[in-house]
């Protein structure tokens, strides 16, 4: 379906005062920074930014971006003969490869998660968020493979999955913050994702294969 002309001056309003908002963090920290200057420096009501925004922290982890659902959807959303933690191989090799922004390969990003980390409610929001993901996965799991209630194996390998997840996005970020060019970390996450495959059990790695 084609944009309309509402819904794209609606995106790139969005957009732009999302971008501000990141900037005015980056440059003098989360919490240092209102709303109201935000509102300011994007040209637009304080209403505005809370009609696009619920929360401060949405500025800096959208919901559509930053969503607890993110490695149910990568599952339930597998091709025919896949595995649950071969889907989200792929996509994180696919995300690696790209120098996707999802997963932190872009330039600035090691500013900006300077910002994150020097901002409790931002960290508290990301240890959450890792908790949210793992559990939507292990529903998804349990679901799907018709699980007996009680039944541990669907967040065991949830754990696994998520855990790997986590793994590779501190890489990156241990890259970023090291100055490191998004080329140099796409490199070695890829290799650290060979060697993390080759560790996981058969049974995690055959678990939850989609047949239909």
């Amino acid at each position: 379906m084609t944009e309309g002309l509402r819904e794209r001056k609606k995106r790139q309003t969005r957009q732009r005062i999302s971008d501000v908002a990141i900037g005015l963090f980056v440059e003098r920290g989360f919490e240092h920074v209102t709303i109201a200057e935000v509102a300011a420096a994007a040209e637009v009501s304080v209403n505005t930014v809370y009609n696009y925004f619920q929360a401060k922290e949405d500025l800096v982890l959208p919901p559509e971006e930053a969503s607890p659902q993110r490695l149910a959807d990568i599952v339930r959303r597998r091709a025919r003969g896949e595995s649950a933690a071969g889907a989200v191989l792929a996509r994180l090799r696919e995300e690696v490869r790209g120098r996707e922004r999802r997963v932190g390969l872009s330039p600035g990003f090691g500013r900006f998660l300077e910002m994150v980390r020097g901002a409790p409610t931002l960290t508290a929001r990301l240890e959450d968020l890792g908790h949210q993901m793992t559990e939507a996965l292990a529903g998804v799991l349990a679901e799907e493979t018709g699980a007996a209630p009680g039944d541990p194996l669907p967040r065991v390998v949830a754990w696994h999955v998520g855990a790997l997840h986590a793994l590779v996005l501190s890489e990156i970020g241990r890259g970023a913050a090291a100055g490191e060019r998004p080329d140099a970390i796409a490199e070695r996450v890829l290799e650290l994702l060979e060697v993390a495959e080759g560790l996981l059990s058969e049974r995690v790695l055959a678990y939850a294969v989609r047949e239909e």
